[in-house]
């Protein structure tokens, strides 16, 4: 991937009836793909609706985001369940955002799992695979997200025996090991907050294919796209920060299926 260009993701569309979760009108503006949460931990179907509209107003790509049947628990509980099961989960969520973009006149890109759908693939492997059996099916031009720091080869290996790109994943606001995974949640020091930090750490990972670890080593990563969360005011303030940061220094923000 050219070091001029990357695509900022943002978990959107997690609003549920009379109930409204997260800033999409604010943050859609800066982002070039959308992952649109389809029903099954959040989103209805006129939250979904609107959300695609909202998106394309702005120019920003489609991607599901399917996860766990767990509304009570917002997708974030691991759940004992079959691949069989995790199959048909992510084919009605990815349909039924599919119809809800084709009454538009538009196309999916992309899909990224949910929660603990995301971090029990990021596990077991064969969850990815699953996964990209469905959108293979579904839509061959679909491009599967998936964790920056992963094993690339293994995931690589995947796409191309199911004929699906994927685009590895960065978080901005996340400490990472120094094996490439993700700092624990219950670890101190597992998210930042200073926004200057944060986006000097996107800049460098994108300028050089490097990355801090907690225990202040650098390791290399690759991505092709960075997760960006907006939900509240202040992470609001982050993405805007990551956007000028990237901007001056000559790096486009832009949708994978532009440059994949």
């Amino acid at each position: 991937m050219p070091l001029n260009q990357i695509d900022l993701n943002s978990d959107v569309g997690e609003s549920f009836g009379h109930y409204i979760l997260g800033l999409d009108a604010e943050v859609i503006p800066h982002i070039s793909s959308a992952n649109i949460a389809c029903g099954y931990h959040a989103g209805d179907p006129t939250v979904m609706r609107k959300t695609v509209a909202l998106a394309r107003a702005n120019g920003v790509a489609l991607g599901a985001h399917p996860g766990l049947p767990d509304l009570v628990g917002f997708g974030r509980r691991n759940m004992d369940v079959t691949l069989e099961e995790i199959k048909d989960f992510v084919t009605v969520q990815i349909g039924a955002l599919q119809a809800v973009a084709a009454l538009q006149g538009a196309r999916l890109q992309h899909v990224k799992p949910h929660g603990a759908l995301y971090t029990m693939a990021v596990k077991n492997p064969a969850i990815w695979d699953a996964v990209a059996e469905v959108i293979a099916k579904l839509d061959e031009r679909l491009i599967l997200f998936v964790l920056a720091g992963s094993d690339r080869k293994e995931l690589e290996a995947i796409g191309k025996r199911r004929g699906i790109r994927m685009a590895f994943e960065f978080f901005a606001d996340r400490a990472y090991n120094s094996d490439g995974s993700l700092v624990s949640r219950k670890l101190p020091g597992a998210v930042i907050h200073d926004n200057d930090e944060v986006a000097a750490k996107v800049l460098k990972l994108v300028k050089e294919g490097r990355v801090k670890t907690l225990a202040g080593s650098e390791i290399d990563l690759k991505a092709e796209t960075i997760c960006v969360h907006g939900d509240n005011p202040k992470a609001l303030a982050l993405v805007q920060k990551i956007c000028e940061t990237l901007k001056a220094a000559g790096v486009a923000v832009k949708a994978p299926a532009d440059f994949l």
